[in-house]
């Protein structure tokens, strides 16, 4: 980690003896634990858990998982007690602790495209891996030849990219794969999470891919109360302002921010 990084993380930190209580917004695969082609197989990096179960045990943190998957599939990959609270479909739907869940619909001419097209791709899946979801299609070719995973992203842009110009529909790009959906993006789902809120402090959002951009950026109006961290092994570029390489610097900044929060507990 770089000293500016190290100093932007010690100033952030820093912030928690303030007004307010910290939100700390988390991505699950890539970010929480790594990835895997059968993503049911996903569990957090080891030692993450505990992490999470410290932080929330402290209940001073309100932590979100903001995830491109289902919002039902987090709770029994995270095992916490309570469940977390999970925006599910990039921000299109979410799941309170408490069970209640929202959909965001989307209009009646794209969801029925949509639907056209779960029709043709559950007869022929481009070579690739099929991914129905409430408010989109996806494809995914990881794992495959770069070859094949070339062939598979050509035919399915062939497909996608026309329909992603009607009213109510967008391309969403991610490693190994592209989703054609309706609904708030993860950004979005941060701006709804900030507009609720009240007497927020330091704000933290942890993500890995392309997709997480959006938080990022939503983050980063906050100034300096607001962080970005991507977290992936190998750098690219990113709005985030700092990195961490997981698994190791992921666990150090949770300690870190247990820490803070108990340091703030104490002034309080």
């Amino acid at each position: 980690m770089t000293p500016e990084a190290m100093a932007r993380l010690d100033e952030f930190f820093g912030g928690f003896g303030g007004r307010g209580h910290p939100l700390l917004l988390l991505d699950y695969d890539g970010t929480l634990a790594g990835f895997r082609v059968d993503r049911f197989t996903a569990r957090p990096w080891a030692g993450v858990r505990e992490l999470l179960v410290g932080i929330q045990r402290q209940g001073r943190t309100r932590m979100v998982v903001i995830t491109g998957r289902p919002a039902g599939e987090i709770a029994p990959m995270l095992e916490l007690d309570p469940p977390l609270e999970v925006w599910g479909l990039h921000g299109a739907e979410r799941i309170l602790p408490d069970g209640r869940r929202t959909l965001e619909q989307a209009p009646a001419a794209a969801a029925a495209k949509l639907e056209e097209l779960r029709s043709l791709l559950k007869r022929d899946a481009l070579g690739g891996l099929f991914e129905d979801k409430a408010n989109g299609v996806v494809m995914h070719w990881r794992g495959r030849s770069r070859q094949k995973a070339e062939e598979i992203e050509r035919r399915t842009r062939e497909l996608f990219e026309p329909l992603a110009r009607m009213e109510g529909l967008a391309l969403l790009e991610f490693e190994a794969g592209l989703e054609l959906r309706a609904g708030r993006n993860k950004g979005g789902a941060v701006e709804a999470i900030l507009a609720e809120a009240r007497e927020v402090g330091p704000v933290a959002y942890l993500g890995d891919d392309f997709t997480d951009e959006a938080a990022f950026r939503v983050v980063g109006r906050l100034g300096r109360r607001g962080l970005g961290a991507l977290v992936r092994r190998e750098w690219r570029e990113t709005a985030a302002e700092v990195w961490l390489r997981p698994p190791a610097e992921l666990r150090e900044f949770l300690q870190r921010w247990m820490l803070a929060g108990d340091l703030s507990a104490r002034t309080v």
